[in-house]
């Protein structure tokens, strides 16, 4: 759902200009006291938002947010340089100095991108709510939600947005709000928009030196945001030796791209990947013959390419999706999105040897990031649920079989089989939802796996299974359902969630879990039985629902039947 849509209404347009600065008045840090409760006490207002509070200095100059009950939240800090016109496809440097006081309290503008498909459909736009904010290629935004701008030195979190590599947004989703994490745990949040699609993973460096790094440009985003982290997070009360990149699906990919890169070595200590695929990038050769066809389609040769940093956005993105159908085109597959053993598909970072040094989790894991925790699973249902399909809870074994049978030919009998008998009593729409949901499964235990080969830091794996009771249980445990648990946001989110006593308790265990790792690179809290490393030996799976439970993976040996033969 976040991964498979557009997120951006058709309405945008691509704005210019620079950002306001905001009060040019000179102003005194002053850093309000931290509060313990979610809730503002007797004739304290839930909101401060004055010229004299939650002014911070950064290395570029003085940045001026707000106080939401107690925590300091500054929203919408450049982090680097405008990425428009003539430095499309170019890496960003760090933003230029300002004088004054920067109005920091609104989310800043966001990678342009297509059209959000699921706005279409209502039962979608009812659970997600999205909040697709304003395009503008101007889009290196930073936003940090703190209890306090003082010397504790706090875990901090870097949180990623999905949407593939091509689409959504630092403020998509209501979960993503750091507000309550920060509060729960003491820890400093931060999150952030960089370069999406064509615009962050174009590949011209055939085009000459100028564009050796264009089709990873939205990964070096992410590292000058970490670079920014490690010079800035100590004046806004967090610890720049530990700090805890996360993300799901889309940013779960670009976590696991992270700890393949030399130049994010040693500004992120713990990673935790959500619901990705993140074995796989694209190769050199794909990227390459993408960037060629885009050429094509818009009718420009090599000695034209300077061209490229005029065409309007929207005529640019239609040229590349246009050339990457093109050169790997879709395949029919019942419905079902299938193991695969290939690359990356869509826009995507690709290995050049110097930015990504290597396909992040193939044939093992990266030994530039072998140091690193790693907490990583999935939700049990990903991507096929009965979300606007009541008609698929009728679903027959008959027609199970069939789609099965057409997305693995010659073994499709065989898997039905094996995931029904890890799952006897489910209905038949659930067996097929259990083997969709295989492509995200395998790459979390195979990155698990490959982790624990390292023998340098441990992974811990998890697998989200509760239901929402929203729709009548129809989205299940959906792609994207784990957010508002993992963030504490699940009354926030309640179009997901119901925002049930039940809801937040599972949130308390879920968030806890999540923040412990941060801390201290283990997952286990009081809450929750004991939960084991992933090995080969043991895999390990922490089972989140209304109760949790650590077990063998159960569905390993079923899953051969997809991967083997």
């Amino acid at each position: 759902m976040n991964e498979k849509s557009n997120p951006a209404p058709s309405r945008r347009t691509l704005l210019g200009g620079a950002a306001l600065l905001g009060s040019t008045a000179m102003l005194p840090t002053v850093a309000p006291a931290a509060a313990t409760s979610g809730t503002a006490p007797a004739n304290n207002p839930l909101i401060v938002a004055s010229d004299t509070k939650a002014v911070v200095e950064t290395t570029a100059g003085k940045v001026r947010g707000y106080v939401s009950k107690g925590i300091l939240t500054f929203k919408g800090i450049p982090y680097g340089t405008p990425t428009g016109g003539a430095a499309r496809f170019l890496p960003a440097t760090k933003p230029q100095p300002w004088t004054g006081i920067r109005s920091s309290m609104a989310y800043g503008w966001v990678s342009p991108q297509a059209p959000r498909a699921g706005w279409k459909d209502d039962e979608q736009a009812f659970l997600f709510e999205w909040e697709d904010g304003i395009p503008n290629e101007d889009c290196l935004r930073i936003n940090v939600w703190t209890p306090a701008a003082d010397s504790r030195k706090r875990p901090v979190m870097v949180w990623l947005h999905g949407g593939g590599f091509s689409s959504g947004s630092s403020q998509e989703l209501k979960a993503y709000d750091g507000e309550s994490l920060a509060r729960r745990g003491d820890v400093v949040l931060v999150s952030l928009n960089h370069r999406l699609n064509v615009l962050g993973y174009l590949n011209l460096a055939a085009y000459g030196e100028k564009y050796a790094a264009s089709g990873n440009v939205g990964q070096t985003d992410i590292v000058l945001a970490l670079e920014w982290v490690r010079d800035n997070i100590a004046r806004f009360g967090g610890d720049p030796a530990n700090v805890t990149i996360f993300g799901q699906s889309g940013g779960g990919g670009k976590v696991s791209t992270l700890m393949a890169m030399p130049s994010a070595k040693g500004l992120f200590h713990k990673a935790i990947v959500q619901s990705a695929t993140g074995v796989r990038v694209a190769s050199a050769e794909t990227s390459a013959k993408v960037a060629a066809e885009t050429l094509a389609q818009l009718g420009l040769t090599p000695a034209r390419i300077a061209d490229l940093h005029n065409v309007p956005y929207e005529k640019l993105l239609a040229a590349a999706e246009a050339a990457y159908r093109k050169v790997q085109p879709t395949q029919n597959s019942g419905g079902i999105r299938t193991i695969s053993r290939g690359e990356r598909p869509g826009f995507a970072p690709f290995v050049d040897g110097k930015i990504v040094a290597q396909q992040p989790f193939d044939p093992r894991g990266p030994e530039v990031s072998a140091q690193v925790p790693l907490l990583v699973g999935t939700a049990l249902n990903e991507m096929m649920t009965a979300t606007s399909h009541p008609e698929y809870e009728a679903m027959t074994e008959q027609e199970v079989r069939s789609r099965v049978n057409q997305s693995y030919p010659g073994k499709g009998d065989k898997i039905v089989d094996a995931f029904r008998k890890v799952y006897p009593k489910t209905k038949w729409f659930d067996v097929l939802s259990f083997i969709g949901a295989q492509a995200q499964r395998n790459d979390s235990t195979v990155q698990a796996a490959r982790k624990a080969a390292q023998g340098a830091a441990p992974a811990y794996m998890y697998l989200f299974a509760w239901q929402t009771p929203v729709l009548d249980g129809r989205p299940r445990a959906f792609h994207c359902s784990e957010l508002p648990f993992c963030f504490n946001n699940t009354d926030r989110a309640a179009a997901m969630t119901g925002g049930s006593a039940e809801a937040r308790d599972l949130a308390a265990k879920v968030s806890d879990a999540w923040l412990n790792f941060a801390k201290k690179g283990d997952p286990n809290h009081p809450g929750l039985p004991k939960w084991a490393a992933y090995t080969a030996a043991n895999p390990t799976v922490m089972y989140f629902d209304t109760k949790c439970e650590a077990k063998s993976d159960p569905e390993q040996q079923a899953r051969k039947g997809i991967t083997e033969g």
